[in-house]
């Protein structure tokens, strides 16, 4: 596996790849306690800035969380494709109407009663720093080449890792 550091714009435009093929993160608030505070988030867009937005309960334990510290951790997982990133950046809260409208879909109404909600809540998710690995392969493509790299002694390149820093 080959690794490939980016940075910047390219960075961000892997985060945006990756995320946009993933969407569902588990998402780490209270960073620095134990147990580790985590719950599954749909993404709802990521911005032309590479903000990642999400939709929230504002009585959550992870907006309260977030209000005490702003710094969160995004793990993405799709093993059938081997694709996986790690995001660590800061989330805010955000309240803004028209936000919130752009945001809010019918798949919206299983947590909320529609936009007027007083529990609806936005969060923005600026990255930071990230970490990804990804095949680029299928799993079947993926384990020939290990298969090949065992029986060869040859290393073969089953994919690319690296630190995105934005």
């Amino acid at each position: 596996m080959s690794t490939q550091n980016k940075y910047n714009e390219e960075a961000k435009k892997k985060i945006k790849e990756l995320t946009e093929e993933i969407e569902t993160s588990m998402m780490v608030t209270a960073l620095g306690e134990s147990p580790l505070q985590a719950v599954p988030m749909t993404q709802k867009k990521i911005d032309m800035h590479g903000d990642i937005w999400f939709l929230s309960p504002g009585d959550s334990d992870h907006n309260k969380n977030i209000i005490k510290n702003k710094e969160v951790q995004l793990l993405y997982s799709e093993p059938s494709s081997k694709k996986f990133l790690s995001v660590f950046g800061e989330a805010e809260i955000v309240v803004e109407q028209s936000i919130l409208e752009e945001l809010y879909s019918s798949v919206s109404d299983n947590w909320f009663d529609g936009t007027d909600d007083p529990n609806l809540t936005a969060l923005k998710f600026t990255p930071k720093e990230a970490y990804y690995w990804d095949t680029r392969t299928n799993k079947l493509v993926s384990l020939f080449k290990m298969t090949v790299g065992a029986v060869t002694g040859n290393k073969q390149n089953v994919g690319e890792k690296g630190k995105l820093t934005v």
